[in-house]
């Protein structure tokens, strides 16, 4: 007896169609060409620039709102009050809040004398230097002889250079420097340049303190001007350090500014 077996004709020949399938589906796809190298570097090399770019100002902004948090006051040879605006040899509000000060950390042993800085507008016949020590002598009561004027400097950098000399001349070597917040920063990093060992021990008062937005404007400026002293060597000239009241402050003592 023979036994016959029908095959289906159109049975799915799975073995022979799934390679043929994945073949087909390899032959599809595209290749990716790699990119050219100078393609990749030079991309490599913009995103590094812009991200220096970005960060740097970021970085330094942060630096000076935190150097502008600290009170720093070692022992030390000298405080040094950076100038400000001074009106026919009385100090305007910026410059007594620093005088009265740097008189607060001489009576608290920081320093055993106090240097005034900052010379004189075109038309003046005071110097920023000489209307503080004058102050320190007769509103603060200092004696004369623990008082020393530098009557020398329309800019930060021009004063801080003409201190280092005489911090040289008299053999002193250590300084606490008083001025606003926002400009310990820069201040500091010009004194160490010129031989001084610098703290900074800032205001708390005074119109750079006033308001946030005046807070973040000085900010703002102090990065530049920190900036532009470390890339090229140069000071930013400070209006605030030296312009003459609209209305003159001729009392003895600070009070407390106007708010905005």
């Amino acid at each position: 007896m023979t036994m016959e077996l029908d095959v289906p004709e159109n049975e799915p020949e799975f073995e022979d169609r799934t390679p043929a399938e994945g073949t087909g589906r390899k032959r599809g796809r595209k290749r990716r060409r790699p990119r050219p190298r100078w393609f990749v570097v030079t991309v490599g090399v913009i995103g590094a620039l812009l991200g220096i770019i970005v960060a740097t100002p970021l970085t330094v902004g942060l630096r000076v709102w935190y150097q502008a948090r600290q009170d720093e006051r070692p022992r030390s040879d000298a405080i040094i009050v950076l100038g400000a605006a001074q009106y026919n040899g009385v100090p305007q509000a910026t410059l007594k809040w620093r005088l009265q000060h740097a008189l607060d950390l001489y009576q608290h042993g920081v320093a055993p004398r106090i240097v005034t800085v900052g010379g004189k507008a075109p038309g003046d016949n005071f110097t920023e230097g000489d209307s503080g020590r004058r102050w320190l002598i007769r509103q603060g009561g200092l004696p004369a002889d623990k008082v020393i004027s530098v009557p020398v400097g329309r800019d930060t950098l021009q004063s801080l250079k003409a201190v280092g000399a005489e911090f040289k001349r008299l053999g002193l070597r250590s300084g606490v420097i008083v001025t606003d917040p926002w400009h310990e920063l820069r201040a500091k990093r010009m004194a160490s340049d010129n031989g001084i060992d610098p703290a900074g021990s800032p205001t708390r008062s005074g119109p750079s303190v006033q308001t946030r937005d005046t807070q973040f404007h000085y900010i703002v400026r102090e990065t530049g001007g920190y900036l532009s002293y470390v890339l090229f060597g140069k000071s930013v000239h400070t209006p605030e350090e030296t312009i003459k009241g609209v209305v003159p402050d001729n009392t003895g003592t600070p009070s407390t500014p106007p708010s905005r």
